[in-house]
């Protein structure tokens, strides 16, 4: 790179595109100030080029950092973060373009777009993202071509043929470190971005933060069974367990996240599949119960959910293994079975009652469960997203008078009237059922499908499963939330254009389907692809060898394929044998460093004769390397070699241009 060479037009003007594809994919999460940003600047460096406008001054740039940073702290309320971070970063980006001078200053542009461009996975790593990111790719690739060609002027598509080319090169490259690299634990993790739009459950619930969810057709995670599927009405995914109500929301115990595992005995088959969860801000996973697995940093909780060290901020793949006949906690937990008779003090009465008549009509636990089962299927009870509003009873108010509800009201109501009757009881918070990919036989969770069902615990059997919304409306167990909600019409209103809203289409549904088949492949295969993944891939290729061993033969073979690449690229076999003319090439390489180029049909008199004057304190090595050089070549005097002159010059020139100056 000629560092004090000025910016040639085809350079900057693949410099612009390359900012504007850079700066795309960034656009949800930026401020809109930033836009207005990159057109002044844009039209502030075109004009600069045209030589109608000067380059910005001490004074200017210091207000222009100033007013960057107070937009990002008025836009993202710090300076801190990574989403302020991000800000800052493409704020950086653009204000770089009016202060280049010299290629040296666009190749530092160009390594900040690169940057930038990896930044964007941060807030999007799905397969059309990737796919995109070749473009700002490619037009940064052809900057770079561009700022050292300017006889591409009149073809500017050369230079993005030069970069495509480039990057077909790197393929292969690409694959094999990807393949054998060894994948490495972060040294340090980043917060989930805030606008990245998660949808997801939060560690507490009232009836109209599940309503919300089922309005939302954001995808929570894909399941893929080894074996069978179980059938939908058997696929309760468990989230988290919330213990304590305080008259208006049920949310999680601190006592249930600082307690051991809880016991439980494996019965029955067990269920073995995988699954790919996105983002969700939260440290629990999803899994049938009563659920083990393997991943690393992935530990069993007391209310028997999964829990994972550090919150979810990227797509994870995890393998589990579910026992769903287990018994869990038989004997019975002195503490749990506390926490699961907590209510307030006081309110909602009139439950209160009718749970003392119950218990007073029926002696066995289990008889008053079936009781309360019974009372939801036989009442005129509706299931419903749009329940009316409730008073300040609002168990009260939900069973004796609108009878109304979603899944929360019918699971919070009876886990009241359970614990009022002396029976522990809690809600769980999960997702229910799923959406079968024929395609690639896999289940595709929505946010739609949360669901919250009861967990009670019976002595000598322990905690028991049951879900009172299929009392009410079974086609949401056994059919899906669409059509439990056909005769109202709420199924996704609040998103007209879903393609979830149209999967009676079918050549529609079958597109849909079978993009989200491509998506979960490169979940599972690209992003899915981490340490054990790839010691279990290079396993089954050579067989069972120590890991130390297999690390060690990795890293030999990335420096063979180095050996093999750098040999390839300097192709020492292609070197001119000629003596004289390696040495004169020799020459033209040590002044093309100093921004001296030998242009087309110049000859070496005329060329060093150039040099002298571009460079006067050199002068003499460099007529003295001129004139060894024609004796050896044009003379005939073998006796004279050039090798001390280049020598000598090589000693007389500065690291750098800027002390020719």
């Amino acid at each position: 790179m000629k560092s004090g060479l000025p910016i040639t037009r085809i350079g900057l003007t693949w410099l612009l595109v390359a900012q504007v594809l850079v700066i795309l994919p960034h656009l949800p999460h930026l401020p809109l100030w930033i836009i207005a940003m990159w057109l002044g600047c844009a039209g502030w460096r075109i004009q600069i080029f045209r030589m109608r406008a000067r380059y910005p001054g001490g004074l200017v740039k210091a207000a222009l950092i100033l007013a960057t940073a107070l937009g990002v702290f008025l836009s993202r309320g710090s300076l801190v973060g990574l989403d302020a971070a991000v800000v800052l970063l493409v704020a950086i980006f653009i204000l770089k373009l009016v202060e280049m001078r010299s290629q040296r200053d666009a190749l530092v542009l160009i390594l900040l777009g690169f940057f930038t461009q990896v930044t964007a996975y941060l807030f999007s790593d799905g397969m059309l993202a990737a796919l995109y990111s070749l473009l700002p790719l490619c037009a940064l690739l052809a900057a770079l071509v561009g700022l050292q060609q300017s006889r591409f002027a009149e073809r500017p598509l050369v230079p993005l043929k030069a970069a495509g080319s480039l990057l077909l090169q790197a393929v292969p490259l690409m694959l094999l470190l990807f393949l054998f690299f060894p994948r490495l634990g972060p040294l340090w993790s980043l917060p989930l971005p805030n606008d990245k739009g998660v949808t997801g459950l939060s560690d507490s619930m009232s009836p109209a933060d599940i309503a919300e969810l089922s309005r939302s057709g954001e995808l929570a995670f894909r399941a893929s069974f080894d074996g069978p599927m179980p059938p939908a009405s058997q696929l309760y995914w468990r989230a988290l367990t919330l213990e304590r109500f305080d008259g208006r929301r049920w949310s999680q115990s601190i006592g249930t996240q600082q307690s051991p595992p809880a016991d439980w005995r494996k019965e029955g088959e067990p269920l073995r599949y995988s699954i790919v969860m996105q983002p969700s801000g939260k440290s629990w996973l999803f899994a049938l119960d009563v659920a083990e697995t393997s991943e690393e940093g992935v530990r069993p909780m007391a209310d028997f959910r999964l829990d994972r060290r550090g919150d979810i901020n990227r797509p994870l793949l995890y393998q589990v293994t579910s026992w769903p006949q287990a018994l869990r906690e038989p004997q019975g937990n002195p503490e749990s079975l506390r926490r699961a008779l907590q209510l307030p003090p006081e309110g909602d009465p009139r439950t209160r009652a009718w749970a003392n008549e119950l218990k007073h009509r029926h002696a066995a636990p289990q008889q008053l469960v079936d009781a309360v089962l019974q009372h939801f299927n036989r009442q005129p009870y509706v299931y419903t997203l749009r329940p009316p509003p409730l008073g300040a009873d609002n168990i009260d108010a939900f069973l004796f008078d609108t009878r109304r509800g979603f899944c929360a009201h019918y699971a919070g109501a009876m886990t009241f009237v359970l614990r009022a009757a002396g029976i522990p009881a809690r809600v769980v918070a999960g997702y229910q059922g799923g959406e079968l990919n024929p395609a690639g036989n896999y289940l595709l969770v929505h946010q739609f499908d949360a669901h919250a069902w009861v967990e009670y615990w019976r002595p000598g059997r322990g905690w028991v499963s049951v879900d009172p919304t299929f009392q009410v409306a079974p086609n949401r167990i056994e059919r899906g939330l669409e059509d439990a909600l056909a005769s109202e019409r709420s199924f996704l209103e609040g998103s007209p254009l879903s393609p979830l809203r149209f999967r009676q289409l079918a050549w529609l549904n079958q597109m849909r389907l079978a993009w989200d088949e491509l998506n979960y492949g490169w979940q599972r295969w690209v992003l899915g692809y981490q340490g054990e993944v790839q010691v279990q891939l290079v396993r089954r290729w050579f067989g069972a060898i120590d890991s130390r061993l297999l690390g060690v033969g990795l890293v030999a073979a990335g420096a063979v394929l180095l050996a093999v690449l750098a040999l390839f690229l300097f192709a020492p076999w292609r070197r001119e044998r000629d003596p004289q003319l390696r040495q004169f090439q020799a020459f033209e390489r040590l002044l093309a460093r100093h921004g001296l180029l030998r242009g087309r049909g110049e000859g070496p008199r005329a060329f060093a004769e150039r040099a002298c004057r571009e460079l006067p304190q050199q002068a003499a090595q460099i007529r003295a390397f001129l004139i060894a050089f024609e004796a050896s070549r044009y003379a005939g005097q073998q006796t004279v070699d050039a090798a001390g002159p280049l020598r000598a010059l090589r000693k007389a020139l500065p690291w750098h241009l800027r002390a020719l100056h």
